[in-house]
């Protein structure tokens, strides 16, 4: 059954057609990678279903509901969570006030509640510190718990805003470029983590990706793209091994041969 459904994707920028007819269907608990090569519209396409922007024609339907017209501060509450290209954290605050904020769609209190600190809201606090040490267990984050985010290394705080995104709960994880400026060893443990995301949290992924080693490791499916268009959908190995791809990534065999 198809969590997330994409259909006929298109936004324009004026006259540049970023994304053109990008149709795919991502299953429940499946790893599904959009390669391309740069300036391919992938994290475009990543914006569109996280409603960053809005899209010029198409449909997005989510756990069996057209989302198209949501706002991005419906998603959470619908159980898509996002990372980001540029990495999106709080500085100043530590790993756990960061991964804490992932929580703000699930508190339940009002104003007044939180200035009397009831103890409904202090239940509430109780169980949204459980899941987010459950989270900085799972990653292995404990080191860091109490550090702020401006002092620490960049690949742990790669891997703090995928907390981030866990820390909500969601249904569906986007990972925008996951391994992007990782070293060998930190590459595979996010392969790992996203294996674990499926298997014991019972997630399903979306990832842009330019890793192919990753892709290919955790992905079940993979949908290539260039110039906004789709060119191939299918395992890592079929899309690979497709001319079209083999092209947008090398150019044509003339162009190679130059």
């Amino acid at each position: 059954m198809s969590l997330l459904e994409v259909e006929d994707l298109a936004v324009h920028f004026g006259g540049v057609k970023a994304v053109d007819g990008v149709s795919f269907a991502v299953d429940q608990g499946e790893v599904f990678a959009i390669i391309g090569p740069n300036g391919a519209g992938k994290s475009t396409i990543f914006n569109l279903i996280s409603h960053i922007y809005q899209p010029t024609r198409g449909r997005i339907c989510f756990d069996g509901a057209d989302i198209t017209g949501s706002k991005p501060q419906d998603m959470a509450r619908l159980g898509i969570a996002r990372t980001f290209q540029n990495i999106e954290l709080f500085d100043h605050s530590t790993v756990l006030d960061n991964l804490l904020m992932g929580r703000h769609t699930h508190r339940q209190s009002n104003f007044i509640q939180d200035i009397l600190f009831l103890p409904s809201v202090r239940r509430e606090e109780r169980l949204h510190r459980e899941r987010v040490e459950e989270v900085i267990e799972f990653l292995e984050l404990e080191a860091y718990r109490n550090k702020r985010i401006e002092g620490l290394p960049y690949g742990v705080r790669k891997i703090v805003e995928i907390g981030r995104a866990l820390a909500i709960g969601p249904k569906l994880i986007l990972l925008d470029e996951p391994a992007s400026g990782l070293s060998v060893e930190e590459t595979q443990d996010v392969a790992f983590w996203i294996e674990d995301m499926r298997r014991d949290m019972g997630l399903t992924v979306l990832m842009v990706e330019h890793d192919m080693g990753l892709v290919s490791q955790v992905c079940d499916r993979v949908l290539a793209v260039a110039n906004g268009k789709p060119l191939a959908q299918g395992t890592p190995h079929e899309v690979q091994a497709d001319p079209h791809v083999q092209a947008a990534y090398l150019g044509t065999p003339e162009e190679v041969a130059v």
